[in-house]
């Protein structure tokens, strides 16, 4: 399978990196199955996929640590034969008022954000093939500005950034850079600790009047990895039912 295209997942595990990483995999993409600690959620990713007759491989990394995310890269290469899609999903959320934020919890929540971000992007500038895409993931939040998500927008502000500047560096290769930014999407993480009154009012946001699924971000993101998004580049796609 020479000229199958092989996709990275950071963050795929669970929620809306593990609905990218299946959804790819229907499309028929070999994925590399990046995670940060839970072993058995990221071997059940990969059980499903070779399941339904794809192929796919875990590969333990903290996308902040470069000698982890090389050799995750490293496994790409080495087990599929190279790297076309790169996807950094991995992601770190505090909430606190900006007046009372433990400086920290910053520092861990942009480690993973903002370097974790970078060193994933720096490694995809360095491996990715003729014809690939790059797509990193950002929030909403970042454009809607709620209060006590100050370090997250900040630390997804600076993902956004990166994007065009990094399709404009990538000039001549054939590949594309974008971001996902996702609204109020109902994962296992998102849900915890709320309680109906609060999701119902998340729901009623947008004017599709629902959250979002992990299905609904990973479609869009598997768009802009395939033959279909080859003319969006440098972009920063909010997808997040109409919510402003």
């Amino acid at each position: 399978m020479a000229d199958q295209r092989v996709a990275v997942v950071t963050g795929a595990s669970r929620g809306i990196g593990r609905a990218i990483a299946t959804t790819l995999a229907a499309a028929g993409q070999a994925v590399v199955v990046g995670y940060a600690g839970n072993d058995v959620a990221a071997k059940a990713v990969v059980e499903e996929i070779t399941a339904a007759g794809g192929r796919a491989v875990a590969v333990r990394a903290d996308v902040a640590t470069e000698s982890e995310v090389s050799a995750m890269f490293d496994t790409a290469v080495d087990t599929f034969g190279g790297v076309d899609v790169v996807v950094n999903s991995a992601g770190r959320l505090a909430l606190s008022p900006i007046a009372d934020l433990d400086l920290d919890v910053l520092d861990e929540l942009h480690r993973t954000n903002i370097r974790g971000s970078f060193v994933v992007a720096r490694e995809a500038a360095r491996r990715v093939r003729t014809g690939g895409a790059i797509v990193m993931l950002s929030t909403s939040v970042v454009g809607l500005q709620l209060p006590n998500y100050g370090a997250y927008a900040a630390s997804k502000g600076a993902v956004e950034a990166m994007t065009l500047i990094l399709a404009r560096e990538l000039r001549g290769r054939d590949v594309t850079v974008n971001t996902v930014a996702p609204g109020p999407t109902a994962t296992d993480l998102f849900l915890d600790g709320k309680d109906e009154a609060t999701i119902a009012r998340l729901a009623a946001q947008p004017p599709l009047e629902r959250l979002g699924a992990p299905a609904d971000i990973a479609r869009v993101v598997a768009f802009l990895a395939g033959p279909g998004g080859r003319w969006v580049n440098g972009q920063t796609l909010r997808a997040n039912g109409g919510i402003v």
